[in-house]
């Protein structure tokens, strides 16, 4: 079979030797929805017969793509979306596990709906909250039994995310609607996941992700928020929970330093002194007493 007469899930399954975890396709073939999961490694992939929406569900951060002569600087991210277009060999580089969605809609539909010219460049992580909540809803609903009424709900998903994917990426930074409230409570709702757990990593990139935004844009909306950047939010956590472990146990401090993420005991005696003004030890010390 000559690869040109292949629908573009064949040609990822060529590439990653593996079919789609799950797969669901209209019965004319004018569309294809499929979940990938794929370990480290590079890949290229061949050009593909028709566009391709693409949602990272979850999976390392660090995916990039191939940019003329090196890989891209930007990189994917749970909840960003990329745009493959048709004819357009690609290659990419996954450090650790992938999970992604993938969409393709039959080019013949795209130049009826008089939008291919929109698919006809590469759009690469960008952010969009809305593709992604209609991608992780959709694969829900396909891990459930199969029942009629499950497959009218799969149907309407799918159409939405088509005329999500027809109509593109937002083209400008607002929303159309009042985003105060949606803000203080994405970053309410990511400050809350670090004090329940300052010992998870927490990369701006997850973080951004959680609220639904850029990496830069989430830097800005969390600083005015908090009055500190994400990171120093992160060590701030990390250190008020070491308080708590310092005074209410006798963990050793070499222990409290990897169970809290330091890359070493120094480093967490130096943050620790920075913030608190004297020693884990002194503080300890003062506690117990």
């Amino acid at each position: 079979m000559h690869q040109h007469k292949w629908h573009a899930e064949a040609i990822i399954a060529d590439t990653l030797k593996r079919e789609p975890e799950v797969k669901l396709a209209s019965s004319d073939g004018a569309w294809r929805f499929s979940r990938w999961r794929q370990f480290v490694g590079s890949y290229t992939l061949p050009a593909l017969p028709d566009p391709m929406f693409v949602v990272q569900l979850a999976g390392k951060t660090n995916v990039r793509t191939w940019e003329r002569d090196g890989w891209s600087e930007t990189a994917s991210y749970p909840g960003a979306a990329t745009i493959v277009p048709a004819t357009m060999a690609t290659r990419w580089l996954v450090d650790g596990e992938l999970d992604v969605v993938t969409l393709s809609i039959d080019s013949g539909d795209l130049r009826a709906a008089s939008v291919f010219d929109q698919f006809s460049r590469m759009r690469f992580a960008f952010s969009d909250p809305l593709g992604a909540a209609l991608a992780r809803q959709i694969l829900a609903e396909l891990y459930r039994p199969a029942s009629g009424a499950r497959d009218i709900y799969v149907s309407a998903m799918i159409d939405a995310l088509k005329a999500h994917m027809l109509r593109g990426p937002a083209t400008t930074a607002s929303s159309g609607f009042p985003t105060s409230a949606f803000s203080s409570y994405r970053i309410h709702h990511v400050m809350n996941a670090v004090a329940e757990r300052p010992e998870a990593e927490h990369s701006l990139e997850d973080m951004a992700a959680q609220a639904g935004i850029t990496p830069s844009h989430f830097c800005r909306v969390f600083k005015r928020a908090t009055g500190m950047s994400p990171h120093q939010y992160v060590l701030k956590a990390r250190l008020e929970r070491a308080q708590q472990m310092l005074s209410q146990s006798e963990t050793p401090m070499s222990q409290i330093a990897d169970m809290l993420g330091f890359t070493s005991q120094s480093h967490f005696n130096r943050a620790f002194r920075n913030f608190a003004g004297e020693t884990p030890s002194s503080f300890r010390k003062r506690r117990l007493d």
